[in-house]
């Protein structure tokens, strides 16, 4: 059977060829919304308390490609290590967000017994605080942009970027209006997903590339729309995307240099290279992206990488697992994959780390990269 899990994900899993079985239906029809259903992410391993901030960007100069007659707007997540707590919790979604992810999913959680209040997803615990007020620090910031599947909320990798956070970046979270299932905006209005169903892959490589490049010219420019844009170390930045945003990495890199390092958690390369890449780049995904598995793109990107590169998949793992759902649909005793939620979550967030640390300068060259470990044995290294 097919089907999406918590997410506008039915077309991250068609892009995949993921199948993922819902297991057994079970009678809901008296099932009521439980008010006590709260979700937790686990705590990052990094040291520093974390802030969050959320920004609005508008590209005047731009259209939208997926709704004619507008302008391309974007909604920004930006975590970094801070100072101090600023007492307030960073809330998962808005309460709009999280009543029509609710709404989108209620049938597939019904099947396995789970009914949700509307504002299931405003109350998911994170660990990270409102504004609070960044911390200084020698160098700056280094600045990992984030880009989720297509169809997927921002929110969904919120773990990974409160990991990278703890651990001293800077992690802008990017909104692909009209790409996600949902995404509130400060005016009060909410889109969907416009372009799902209907979007070719090659233009929605490119107006990534276009979304990244902008949104790293807006932090970072002469007026940075973060007031603490000063901070960031143009010189130290990655980007890091699951699925479409994964793919979308090299479009990416390709047309702005300033993107040092790449990763791409599961995404089939719908968009391959039209000339070789020459910077670092991690390719991490489930196991049929083995050489000579179901997805061809990965072998043959994997011949267009010149520079430092590493490919691994995850035994027990499908292509949501490298999302906060691993350990959300654990929580909510929803059928997902064979490895544990938060064993998928920990081999995530570590070799991502790891990545990341050794290409911006945080933590230096990671032994975890160098081969096989035993901390990890469900991580396979490939070299074709």
């Amino acid at each position: 059977m097919k089907h999406r899990i918590l997410a506008g994900a039915v077309v991250s899993l068609l892009m995949a060829g993921t199948v993922i079985g819902a297991g057994p239906a079970r009678a809901t029809a008296a099932a009521e919304p439980s008010a006590d259903t709260v979700m937790a992410l686990p705590a990052p391993g990094g040291r520093q308390p974390i802030g969050r901030s959320v920004i609005h960007l508008k590209d005047d100069s731009r259209a939208d490609p997926w709704v004619p007659g507008t302008r391309r707007e974007l909604m920004v997540s930006l975590w970094y290590p801070a100072g101090r707590p600023s007492g307030v919790p960073a809330p998962y979604m808005t309460g709009k967000e999280s009543e029509l992810y609710v709404k989108e999913n209620a049938d597939l959680l019904a099947r396995h017994g789970v009914v949700l209040p509307a504002d299931a997803f405003t109350k998911v615990a994170t660990h990270a605080t409102v504004d609070a007020p960044p911390v200084r620090t020698r160098g700056g910031l280094p600045l990992v942009l984030l880009s989720p599947g297509f169809g997927m909320p921002r929110a969904t990798l919120t773990g990974l970027a409160e990991e990278l956070a703890g651990r001293g970046y800077a992690v802008a979270g990017i909104g692909h209006d009209h790409e996600s299932s949902v995404t509130s905006f400060p005016d009060g209005h909410t889109t969907t997903c416009d372009a799902c169903g209907k979007a070719p892959w090659p233009t929605v490589g490119a107006v990534r590339a276009q979304d990244v490049s902008f949104v790293l010219d807006r932090l970072t420019g002469r007026d940075p729309v973060w007031g603490n844009g000063t901070l960031i170390d143009t010189d130290r930045v990655a980007m890091v995307g699951h699925s479409a945003g994964g793919f979308s990495t090299i479009p990416a890199m390709l047309s702005d240099p300033r993107i040092k390092a790449g990763v791409d958690m599961d995404g089939n390369f719908h968009v391959l290279p039209d000339r070789p890449l020459d910077r670092p780049l991690l390719m991490l995904g489930r196991p049929g992206h083995v050489p000579g598995g179901d997805d061809a793109t990965w072998e043959k990107t994997w011949g267009m990488t010149t520079g430092w590169k590493r490919w691994l998949t995850v035994d027990g793992t499908q292509h949501l697992s490298f999302t906060d759902l691993a350990v959300l649909t654990k929580q909510l005793r929803v059928p997902f994959q064979p490895l544990d939620g938060d064993r998928a979550d920990a081999a995530t967030r570590a070799y991502v780390s790891a990545f990341i640390g050794t290409h911006l300068g945080r933590g230096g060259a990671s032994p975890l990269l160098d081969g096989p470990s035993p901390r990890f044995p469900e991580v396979r290294f490939h070299q074709p």
